[in-house]
């Protein structure tokens, strides 16, 4: 055999086993149904909006809750996930908004809501949050609603902040069909939540002395089973305001409250590695956590 034919087909077999490795991966990404948008990049998750456009609306008669509005993504085909984010003691929703178009723009349809009062408890709380989530899967059940057949009801995920952290806490011991739960800043007069059932991430403020992290977020995350997929992000310097609306911290918190939702309300492993992989670990190099701890992989 001529030396020059060698080369030309070790690339032609070369080629041929590509094709055929390319193939199954392509078929596996298809088989994911909740999959939406493009792959994710560190620069995408913290940008401010995602790769989708969003609409807002007011909900016109609240059930159960306080107020509310409605985020919600205008060019996704088929119906998303739905996450309700309710904010803490004496706070709006005002204090919480910036999660509506961050997770909109990203494929879910999400409600920022006001409590009856503002010094409702956590219980309370947790009891408006998911009110508010029965009402968004049946506006989306309404034609006349702007986000008619946009909603999984089998894919809901609750937020909050502070006292609305520790109520998204007993959203997510008290539902456990729920699928996924990001308490910020958690307060809550009991610190035992081995109860949960649904994949946690608790977002932290290393020097927050409303709800000290001692006391709070550290020994919420604490209390879980060591099967749950969890983790805990202490931002570093962080007051108890650090994952609010306005906060200089919005680019990190952002990054990784979008992927934990995308990683487990629509089973969306390419999100995996900005919890657990490369990207997550340049951001342990970084001086932006004072800790982080996991339960990886997932």
């Amino acid at each position: 055999m001529p030396p020059d034919c060698v080369l030309p087909r070790r690339l032609a077999a070369a080629a041929l086993l590509a094709s055929a490795t390319l193939v199954p991966l392509s078929a596996a990404a298809q088989t994911n149904p909740y999959q939406r948008g493009p792959d994710p990049t560190t620069r995408d998750l913290e940008d401010s909006r995602g790769p989708f456009r969003y609409a807002s609306t007011n909900v016109r008669s609240p059930s159960g809750y306080g107020a509310g509005t409605i985020y919600y993504p205008t060019d996704v085909s088929g119906s998303v996930g739905a996450v309700a984010v309710v904010p803490g003691y004496l706070a709006r929703q005002s204090s919480i908004r910036w999660w509506g178009p961050r997770l909109a723009s990203h494929g879910f349809v999400v409600i920022t809501l006001d409590t009856r009062s503002t010094s409702d408890q956590p219980a309370s709380r947790s009891a408006q949050q998911m009110a508010a989530l029965r009402q968004v899967v049946a506006l989306s059940e309404t034609r006349s609603s702007p986000i008619y057949g946009k909603v999984d009801p089998n894919r809901l995920a609750v937020m909050g902040w502070s006292m609305g952290g520790g109520g998204t806490l007993i959203s997510a011991r008290d539902n456990p069909s729920l699928k996924a739960a990001v308490p910020f800043a958690p307060w809550h007069n009991t610190a035992n939540f081995s109860g949960v059932q649904v994949p946690t991430l608790v977002i932290a403020c290393e020097n927050d002395t409303v709800a000290p992290i001692s006391r709070h977020a550290s020994s919420f995350y604490n209390s879980f089973s060591s099967s749950l997929a969890k983790a805990y992000l202490e931002i570093n310097n962080g007051s108890h305001t650090c994952a609010n609306t306005g906060n200089s911290n919005q680019a990190l918190i952002g990054k990784y409250g979008v992927a934990w939702i995308k990683r487990f309300v629509d089973n969306d492993t390419r999100y995996s590695p900005f919890l657990c992989g490369a990207p997550h670990q340049a951001d342990l190099r970084s001086s932006r956590l004072s800790e982080y701890r996991e339960s990886c992989p997932y």
